[in-house]
């Protein structure tokens, strides 16, 4: 991997316009939303954040969140916007007579991206997930891009549109995009709706699932896939020579007839030196290596995740 001198602009902050956020509000808000997602959200501390996901009754996830306690009855979920509309119509269908509201709040909070420096000095040396309070900001430590051996801070900024944000060096999307990648934690967009159980996305290993909470849609799946050593696919991070979209189709040269993986999300090199996606396929494949589009298409190269997955039990 190229060294992290060649890639000074990470430091600083960045927009995030393909995120959203839904909110949750009301007495039974927390509550709602423990029945419903794979984490824990009743015991969620205010002004704490999670990662978590909403599954179907089969356990595939259709979306994922960093969801963050704002006030006791207050839950925001951030969240692809192209999914956003259709979550929050899904989520809606389960309220009954839960004492909850849920609506689209994207328009009432602002959404930004730290790298770098500038995301040490609001979060320090914070573990993912933790979350530090200043001012009605949210700031949510998110896991690192490790680039070159260094580990990048990530944080995602979350205020209400009233407040502005230190100035900051500005960070192109792209830029946040690529870090994104070389973090191995993403979240879940329209083009591969329903084609994970969380585990294919690492989200276990990673804080993204709860396993000793109450049920919520699709708990037995994702619970029999961790528990009984069902699980074949995981994410790896890979390095490719041509430009790759969420949702394309990897196979591998020993089974050419039928796909074996999916990129889950990519995006290009700061540096013009190609590009990087998280792609989730089976674990056989993974030793047999990668082909884009066919078993003759492009070589992707598996590069070390920068966290470790946790064994199945």
């Amino acid at each position: 991997m190229t060294p992290f001198a060649d890639f000074p602009m990470l430091n600083g902050s960045a927009a995030l316009p393909h995120l959203g956020v839904i909110q949750a509000q009301g007495e039974d808000a927390a509550n709602f939303l423990h029945n419903q997602l794979t984490n824990d959200v009743l015991l969620l501390p205010v002004g704490q954040s999670r990662l978590a996901a909403f599954c179907s009754a089969k356990g595939r996830m259709q979306a994922s969140f960093v969801l963050t306690k704002t006030a006791p009855d207050t839950v925001l979920l951030v969240m692809p916007l192209d999914l956003l509309a259709q979550t929050l119509k899904r989520l809606s269908m389960f309220v009954l007579r839960a004492k909850v509201k849920l609506s689209d709040a994207s328009s009432q909070w602002q959404l930004r991206g730290l790298l770098g420096d500038s995301a040490k000095t609001l979060i320090s040396e914070a573990s993912p997930w933790h979350t530090v309070v200043l001012e009605g900001a949210h700031t949510v430590a998110l896991y690192p891009a490790v680039v070159g051996g260094v580990a990048v801070s990530r944080a995602l900024w979350v205020a209400p549109t009233a407040l502005t944000l230190p100035s900051l060096a500005d960070i192109s999307t792209d830029v946040w995009l690529w870090a994104e990648v070389m973090s191995g934690v993403t979240l879940l967009t329209q083009p591969v709706f329903e084609a994970f159980v969380p585990q294919m996305l690492n989200y276990e290993s990673v804080g993204g699932v709860n396993f000793k909470k109450g049920c919520y849609p699709g708990q037995e799946v994702v619970a029999r896939s961790q528990f009984r050593g069902t699980l074949k696919r995981r994410t790896a991070l890979v390095h490719s020579p041509v430009a790759l979209d969420a949702g394309q189709e990897v196979f591998t040269p020993t089974d050419p007839e039928q796909a074996c993986a999916t990129v889950v999300c990519a995006a290009s090199r700061p540096d013009g030196q190609g590009f990087v996606a998280l792609v989730s396929g089976t674990l056989e494949s993974q030793e047999t290596g990668w082909r884009l589009g066919s078993a003759d298409g492009a070589t992707l190269a598996i590069q070390p995740l920068p966290y470790a997955l946790l064994a199945d039990i």
